[in-house]
Parts: structure tokens; sequence; C-alpha cells
């Protein structure tokens, strides 16, 4: 089997554009690097690069039919190094006043999850694993 060299990039469906744009902009660090517009001259796609992600792409289509069966789900999962990592990242929200569930310990890692403008589920999950003892049964 050929070896994959990673991913490209990852595309959500939104209902407003420029409103995923900003979010995604102040969360993330995400800087739109294409767009691209309807026969109006209306941006209803953007592609672009995440602060620490240089090898993958975020990709948005305004759709919102389709944005509203994403809600609640958890299409993707971003990775930082261990348990102080994520615990920046929930302090990195609630300064951006992002509702957020707080740094958890699961079986495989640390995360804190919480949720975009559309309500798709978004992880910052660890690569390293908690203790046998942080586990709860």
């Amino acid at each position: 089997m050929p070896a994959l060299g990673g991913i490209h990039h990852v595309k959500f469906a939104v209902s407003d554009i420029q409103r995923s744009i900003e979010w995604y902009g102040r969360v993330f660090g995400f800087a739109t690097t294409m767009e691209f517009k309807d026969d109006e001259g209306i941006v209803r796609g953007s592609v672009g690069k995440l602060t620490g992600l240089d090898n993958t792409l975020l990709a948005f289509r305004e759709n919102k039919e389709l944005s509203d069966s994403l809600s609640g789900f958890d299409p993707v999962s971003f990775a930082v190094q261990g348990k102080a990592e994520v615990q920046s990242w929930v302090d990195h929200l609630n300064a951006e006043g992002v509702e957020n569930s707080g740094l958890r310990i699961a079986a495989i890692g640390y995360i804190v999850f919480f949720h975009d403008p559309d309500g798709i589920k978004l992880h910052v999950y660890s690569f390293d694993t908690p203790a046998p003892d942080e586990i709860e049964a």
C-alpha cells in the first residue's frame, strides 16, 4: 500500500462563512489564503492556515443545510503534547469567552472540548496519556 504524507485539509460546512472565519481566526489563528466567490462575487468558500499546523489547511464552505447536520458531531481533534498544553488551551478559550469543558482526563489523553458557532464539537487532545491513577473508573 502506498504511504500517505499527512492530511492536506479539513473542510467544514458552515452557515455563515464570515462568522466562521472570524471565530476560527480568534480561537485558532486562522488566516485565509484563498477565497471562493459565487457568481455575484460573494465569498462562499475559504481556505487557510491555523497557527501551528503548517502542512494542514482548514477550509470552509457556506452551506446551511449541511452545517445543521454537523452540529454536535466531532469530526476532528487537534493535538498538543501534554496536560500543560491542554490547560493552556482551556485558559485561552476562557480568555476568548468560548464555553468549554475545562481540562478533562480521558483514557488516552488529556482533553478539552468546545463548539464552534455552528455547533461543531472540537477537541484539543494530548499525545501524552494520563497515569493510571489519574483515570477515573
